[in-house]
């Protein structure tokens, strides 16, 4: 390798710049980030100064004539969600093509899982509010998964659990993601406008035949995604926007076509695929401000006092959102396993128990970026139902965290001991190294 690629850059303001992407590459600063976001946003909203929380959110810009003149609050949730939902494509990918997902054996416990976990919250939902069926629209809002959020949460309070825990838990939030797409896709999309539509696919091939006739290009020149990707990719956001189909699946669909196998003939710069090299350099982006802002905006919910509280507790869409992620998510999560092991030869990973599936399915019901997002696809704008499904997620999130804290905590606890006694062992007798004379070697 030659010195350039190892040098760092020179530039003033450098050392800082790194230090700041760096940390928010870490898993538990992006969920600490999304949470204060979410927190300053309903403070705000419920403040005597929310009319301006509200001005900000509702103002509108962008090109009309490109179907783009939209409001603050819809340019984050179409528009900076598409990175999130960028890089949840191209960990997918890296999964189905080299990861957990690549081998049947490996893939088929948190598969079955993920389905089970968003087909019994839907169910719960429907079963709630069923004798209403103008509120049926909002069954899919407690099937969601929040993986930074789940996985900073683990990450906080698991530092001892075993590693196919996290495994497990990054596999399941991956094809809950993915469910959660072709469920946006399917159920939430109404009139398609079949030309822009034809002109995005057209716009995603190109961009993916560049992506990998370029890899090499791209490895080296870290500017060179912002300068040629970037605006193809906006253009093919554009027109899925224009189509008719909800925005943030461009991002999927653009992350797809992003390599992921090294080419021999061009091998990619420090030995990582294209695809890993994106995740890298993007990932601050979509942790540190797009996800952010995005709760930020979806987050402040007006609650209008002791009054407005009764209301959204008593409203059903509040009670199947809570009852959906806090008890459906760790249900449907332990019964599909459950099931699959008993009808099939598949069995648990070793290192594996049922009370840490349970922590994880209990990790599994918070739904916050998602799940906001489809609230306000479900109901009508304006309607108070999508403010109380609001509040019953971050209620729901709240609760799933602490009482998957509580058991991971314990089950952490319980890991931490076992590797102490393993260490102890290793040493050959039972006695502190403190008291072992200071001549003696250690074998």
């Amino acid at each position: 390798m030659t010195e350039t690629h190892t040098r760092a850059p020179s530039w003033p303001g450098y050392r800082e710049v790194h230090r700041v992407t760096t940390l928010l590459r870490r898993e538990s600063v992006g969920g600490m980030l999304l949470v204060v976001a979410a927190i300053i946003a309903i403070i705000w909203a419920n403040s005597p100064a929310a009319d301006a929380y509200f001005a900000l959110r509702d103002f509108r810009f962008g090109y009309e004539p490109w179907h783009l003149e939209l409001s603050v609050g819809s340019w984050a949730a179409d528009g900076l969600l598409a990175i999130f939902f960028f890089m949840v494509g191209l960990e997918l990918k890296r999964e189905i093509v080299s990861g957990s997902l690549r081998r049947f054996g490996t893939a088929i416990v948190p598969v079955t899982a993920a389905f089970a976990g968003v087909a019994v919250p839907a169910l719960i939902y429907v079963a709630i509010v069923h004798t209403q069926p103008s509120l049926l629209a909002g069954w899919a809002i407690p099937t969601a998964t929040d993986i930074a959020f789940a996985v900073a949460v683990l990450a906080l309070v698991g530092s001892h659990l075993p590693g196919p825990l996290r495994i497990f838990l990054l596999t399941l939030a991956v094809v809950d993601d993915l469910i959660a797409i072709a469920i946006i896709a399917i159920f939430y999309t109404t009139d398609i406008a079949l030309i822009p539509l034809a002109v995005f696919a057209a716009l995603v091939v190109v961009y993916g035949v560049i992506a990998h006739r370029a890899r090499a290009w791209f490895s080296r020149n870290a500017w060179g995604a912002w300068v040629v990707l970037l605006p193809i990719g906006f253009a093919a956001w554009a027109f899925l926007h224009a189509s008719g189909v909800h925005a943030t699946i461009a991002g999927v669909a653009l992350a797809f076509t992003i390599p992921v196998a090294a080419s021999r003939r061009q091998p990619d710069h420090h030995g990582m695929d294209l695809a890993e090299q994106f995740e890298h350099r993007f990932r601050p982006l979509s942790s540190g401000i797009a996800v952010p802002i995005f709760a930020f905006f979806a987050a402040g919910v007006a609650v209008g006092g002791g009054e407005g509280v009764v209301r959204a507790l008593t409203d059903p869409v509040t009670i199947g959102v809570v009852a959906g992620l806090v008890l459906g998510k760790p249900l449907g999560i332990l019964l599909g396993v459950r099931l699959l092991t008993l009808v099939t030869k598949v069995r648990l990973d070793p290192a594996l128990k049922w009370i840490d599936l349970a922590g994880v399915g209990l990790l599994a019901g918070i739904g916050f970026t998602v799940s906001l997002l489809i609230a306000e696809l479900s109901f009508p704008a304006g309607s108070p139902h999508t403010d109380d499904a609001k509040i019953a997620i971050m209620a729901a999130s709240l609760l799933a965290s602490v009482f998957a804290s509580a058991v991971l905590l314990v089950r952490n606890r319980r890991y931490k001991q076992l590797a102490l006694a393993e260490e102890v062992d290793a040493d050959g007798d039972d006695v502190p190294d403190v008291y072992q004379q200071p001549e003696s070697p250690r074998r």
